[in-house]
């Protein structure tokens, strides 16, 4: 009877499924997280590189049209994630080796703290009154400027993956970035000497 009960295989399979299961469920949970991640970076860049051409466009840079075409690109994402928040930025330089550079405005760093305030003198290269640490300006800029057009979106992470794991629930986080030079519409100005300013206190 005992060496019966030995050789009975019936219901291991079962066993061994039940081993198993929690490994697999977890895998399968975090394939579907890392594959809707990259759906979503792979739609966002889509959505970001049409929006960034019409931005060229003249009628692009009017704060009416931009409005437009952000959102587009609010509701294109709110449209994989309808609770994320959605951070829009553009910042335009005077060529694209300037911002591929995204060098900051030249100061003096008194204290050494690597960056520009409690009053240290800085260039204002381009005379927007305020010390930019990437050289760049905000906004869509003028004919041929180079535009750096960056959106972050944040959401709760649609598999509990984490909670599973006994760690807190984590956001999840996709920006998608283009850069674009705008039609030349007209002549592209050109800035004046640098102004030397002090940092903010």
């Amino acid at each position: 009877m005992i060496a019966r009960t030995l050789q009975d295989r019936r219901g291991a399979t079962i066993v061994e499924f039940g081993l198993i299961a929690p490994a697999f469920c977890l895998m399968l949970l975090g394939a579907f997280d890392v594959a809707h991640t990259l759906y979503m970076r792979g739609a966002l860049q889509g959505v970001l590189q049409k929006v960034a051409r019409d931005s060229t466009l003249e009628s692009g840079s009017e704060a009416q049209r931009m409005a437009v075409l952000d959102g587009r690109v609010k509701s294109h994402a709110k449209a994989l994630a309808h609770n994320a928040t959605i951070d829009i930025k553009r910042r335009y330089y005077r060529t694209f080796s300037q911002a591929a550079a995204a060098r900051a405005e030249t100061w003096t760093d008194t204290n050494g703290n690597g960056t520009c305030d409690n009053g240290e003198p800085y260039e204002d290269a381009n005379h927007n009154n305020g010390w930019d640490k990437d050289g760049g300006d905000a906004g869509q800029g003028g004919a041929k400027d180079a535009v750096v057009m960056t959106v972050t979106v944040e959401y709760p992470a649609f598999f509990p993956l984490r909670g599973l794991l006994g760690k807190s629930a984590a956001n999840t986080k996709v920006v998608a970035t283009t850069i674009l030079r705008n039609q030349p519409y007209g002549d592209q100005s050109s800035y004046a000497a640098p102004v030397s300013r002090n940092c903010a206190a």
